[in-house]
């Protein structure tokens, strides 16, 4: 068969297309981590572009906010790090996606990618992640060996997704994972109980 140059072209950017969806999605593999004694408080997506949408029920997104404030201040109380994640589509391909699937939100140099104003000064140290799983870049490995964590305690949203992915990624790099159940939230709150069953069954505690 003889492919016209238009063909080619439409298949060329669906393989394309497709490929960005599958790294939006996927999990990251890592060197297992060595014996760490530290603990420390994870903040995913609580962006202005997510928390302000109108997405996830009110008095659910109250609950978590007020379940968010109180680990942080134990947290630092406690002397442990707090370490938000922000979401930025910068590959070529994931922002294609992110365009035409997801509302144009979060991506990168576009507004509303800031923490939202309940946690903008909470966290003692920033990460930006390119997709679901915040491991993707290595620069969360990386500062989890400078702070020498072994632990994780996760809050944020969205549940079935960037909590989900990251709870993953870390576990198969060695970490224990805590899920704080009221500090996370999803928009499928039916899905998130799904999902909170899987990771339990890879070891991610759920508290």
């Amino acid at each position: 068969m003889i492919w016209s140059l238009p063909a080619l072209a439409i298949f060329g950017v669906t393989i394309w297309f497709v490929n960005g969806i599958r790294q939006i999605g996927a999990v990251s593999s890592g060197d297992p981590i060595d014996a760490r004694s530290g603990t420390a408080l994870l903040m995913i997506d609580l962006q202005t572009v997510f928390w302000d949408a109108g997405i996830f029920d009110e008095t659910a997104r109250e609950n978590a906010k007020a379940q968010v404030l109180s680990e942080v201040e134990a947290a630092k109380s406690s002397g442990l790090p707090v370490i938000a994640v922000r979401q930025e589509w910068s590959i070529p391909s994931t922002k294609a996606v992110a365009r035409l699937l997801m509302k144009g939100q979060a991506i990168e140099g576009t507004p509303g990618t800031e923490l939202a104003t309940p946690f903008e000064d909470l966290a003692d140290h920033i990460v930006v992640k390119r997709v679901q799983d915040a491991f993707e870049t290595k620069e969360l490995d990386s500062l989890l060996g400078q702070l020498d964590v072994g632990k994780l305690r996760i809050v944020g949203l969205d549940t079935n997704y960037c909590v989900a992915k990251t709870a993953l990624a870390a576990r198969q790099r060695g970490y224990e994972v805590e899920i704080i159940r009221r500090g996370v939230l999803s928009a499928d709150q039916q899905g998130a109980e799904k999902t909170l069953n899987m990771l339990s069954e890879k070891q991610v505690t759920l508290n």
